[in-house]
């Protein structure tokens, strides 16, 4: 029995699947809010916790991982699984890039303080993004340290891949103990990087600098393994199905704590995201998966987590060109505060949905039929 008809074969979480797609329709949310507070000169957005939406996906990938491949690997070796994470993961990839570069283009090739940017530093820029490299500072096309500064978010892809190698080469070998020990001192070391690092918070990983990056490292290296540990303990116990809407139940308590505003005190801060990362995100996630949908609301959920990928991968390019009409005083939509943000909202959604039918399941199905069959 391949591969492709053992995952056939398993159940999916469509429950999961679903909240995958409320997380990234929150992270749409919360960088239009901050594009906002930065056009009303608020020194904060009201969304302050929306960025946790990344580590509930760490976590997730990991819960999703332990749960398709932990039983496999007698059968399936390390380069099949990369072959299935690039085919899963890079397509949009390119995609992300690519709508990143037209909208810098639109932007008038510009750094943010107004210097204008060759076409060969964009073009070599535009490489390493294709490839999911890290631009040095010498490639930052935008100015402002971003690790990916033609479409900002896939920072956090970066360190899904990172994560994609860690468990093919080390972490689906560890023991259950080992694995526990593993993902406490984690939870230890982002505590004390969000204690006592320079951002006040755990909200590390989307810069280039060296503190950044490794701060972004220590989201990975706890939520990761901590969906992993999850996977197993779930398969070990086989808790029975819930009955409650357990899908609306999890999408208005994971809106809720990404809602939260800042406590205004950075021990209350880092407190408040611990718990979200170590508690309550990895309950939201355990009680999902026990819940079913079916029928219509099945259809529905089905497709918010088609979406969710494709909008996380394509938003902020329509985000920067937000922020650049702002510098600019345009108003391209109207007069009215809210209307470009909606606007903004809406073509980041249609365009998300125009890449799922048209091209990234279409591809990713082409895919799989030259390399994995």
């Amino acid at each position: 029995m391949n591969n492709d008809i053992y995952l056939a074969s398993k159940p999916r979480y469509d429950i999961l699947d679903g909240l995958r797609g409320v997380a990234a329709c929150m992270v749409l949310l919360y960088h239009l809010f901050e594009a906002i507070a930065f056009a009303a000169g608020a020194p904060e957005q009201q969304m302050f916790n929306g960025f946790l939406g990344v580590d509930f996906f760490f976590i997730l990938s990991g819960f999703v991982m332990g749960y398709a491949y932990d039983e496999r690997w007698d059968k399936m070796s390390v380069k099949d699984f990369i072959k299935r994470r690039l085919i899963r993961l890079h397509p949009m990839v390119i995609m992300g890039v690519f709508i990143g570069v037209i909208a810098f283009f639109i932007q008038g090739c510009e750094k943010w303080d107004g210097s204008h940017v060759s076409l060969s530093m964009l073009m070599l820029a535009t490489l390493l993004a294709m490839f999911l490299l890290p631009a040095p500072t010498s490639m930052d096309v935008r100015g402002n340290t971003e690790m990916f500064p033609i479409n900002g978010p896939h920072w956090s892809l970066f360190f899904e891949y990172i994560g994609s190698l860690l468990y093919a080469l080390m972490l689906h070998r560890l023991s259950t103990k080992v694995l526990k020990l593993w993902v406490a001192l984690a939870a230890v070391a982002l505590l004390l990087m969000g204690l006592y690092g320079p951002d006040g918070s755990i909200a590390y990983g989307w810069s280039s600098q060296p503190v950044n990056m490794f701060g972004g490292l220590l989201r990975l290296t706890f939520a990761y393994p901590a969906g992993l540990l999850m996977a197993r303990m779930f398969r070990q116990k086989h808790p029975s199905t819930l009955k409650a809407p357990m899908f609306l139940i999890c999408s208005v308590a994971l809106i809720l704590l990404m809602n939260v505003p800042s406590f205004h005190n950075i021990t209350l801060n880092v407190f408040y995201q611990l718990c979200c990362v170590v508690i309550f995100f990895p309950l939201i996630i355990w009680y999902g998966a026990r819940g079913s949908v079916g029928g219509f609301k099945q259809q529905c959920v089905s497709f918010l987590g088609r979406l969710s990928y494709p909008l996380y991968a394509i938003h902020y390019p329509f985000i920067y060109l937000y922020i650049d009409w702002i510098n600019k005083d345009i108003h391209p939509f109207g007069s009215h505060p809210l209307a470009t943000p909606v606007a903004i909202a809406v073509m980041s959604l249609f365009t998300a949905s125009l890449c799922v039918l048209l091209y990234d399941e279409p591809i990713r199905k082409w895919l799989t039929c030259k390399f994995l069959k």
